[in-house]
């Protein structure tokens, strides 16, 4: 991996300093939108950065408020904040876009492109969690857990990525004035939808629910044996830049 540079920082439209790497080359730009907690100095992000130097092509990267080198408080953030912070991305760049979201960025992206379908000449997503916060974990948890959200205004959900995750009553009601599985999801640009059978974090199903649930003229989903979560390994890897090359050649 290239060795990490000190991070440039615009300042959003709502008033949060926003980190960010910025490679320049020809259009249409390619945007990495990171997972629930983590930041742009993942292994996902840093290599499709270096395959951008390779062939020339923009690409940006980012943090969201509360993640990695941003400003702001994890815990005081909701999906509404880090949608506000990947459109406040955008406006750096000029011209379409390809959007590539993992995990949390795959729905963030199909916020994005719900917004501002314009903007967008495709879209890579890698183990998409879209609507999470309601399905995945309010739907998730016991009548306890629930009591403890409405009484404390928090839960704590364990992580094997290390401390537990501090899941806020905002997160959650907040999450349901962005959900994009209950609505009409046009999707009119190239999308590849990647996803791993072994992903203890976003079934497979979920991926079969948004693919049947989105409206576009190119989608397609492809499953991986085997692959986890991270969708990190060599092979995963390469079929993330072989689905980006993809839709820049077809949009």
């Amino acid at each position: 991996m290239t060795q990490q540079h000190e991070p440039n920082f615009f300042t959003s439209p709502d008033g949060r300093r926003i980190a960010y790497h910025l490679t320049d080359g020809s259009g249409p730009a390619v945007i990495f939108l990171g997972g629930f907690k983590s930041d742009m100095q993942g292994t996902k992000a840093v290599y499709l950065e270096e395959w951008a130097k390779r062939e020339g092509r923009a690409f940006l990267r980012f943090d969201y408020s509360g993640h990695g080198e941003s400003d702001g408080a994890f815990a005081y953030g909701a999906i509404g904040d880090w949608f506000e912070d990947a459109r406040a991305a955008i406006g750096l760049l000029a011209g379409k876009v390809v959007l590539v979201g993992s995990s949390m960025g795959g729905w963030i992206s199909l916020l994005l492109s719900r917004e501002m379908p314009e903007r967008i000449a495709g879209l890579v997503t890698i183990a998409a969690a879209p609507d999470f916060t309601e399905d995945g974990m309010w739907g998730g948890f016991d009548d306890a857990q629930k009591a403890a959200l409405e009484n404390d205004g928090q839960v704590a959900l364990p992580s094997e990525y290390g401390e537990p995750y501090i899941i806020t009553k905002r997160l959650i009601t907040e999450g349901r004035t962005r959900l994009v599985l209950r609505d009409p999801l046009d999707l009119p640009f190239p999308v590849r939808f990647l996803q791993g059978t072994a992903d203890a974090d976003v079934d497979k199903a979920v991926a079969l629910r948004l693919l049947d649930h989105a409206a576009g003229p190119d989608m397609r989903l492809t499953l991986v044996d085997g692959a986890d979560h991270r969708f990190s390994d060599d092979a995963c890897l390469d079929l993330i830049s072989t689905a980006v090359e993809e839709v820049l050649t077809r949009s």
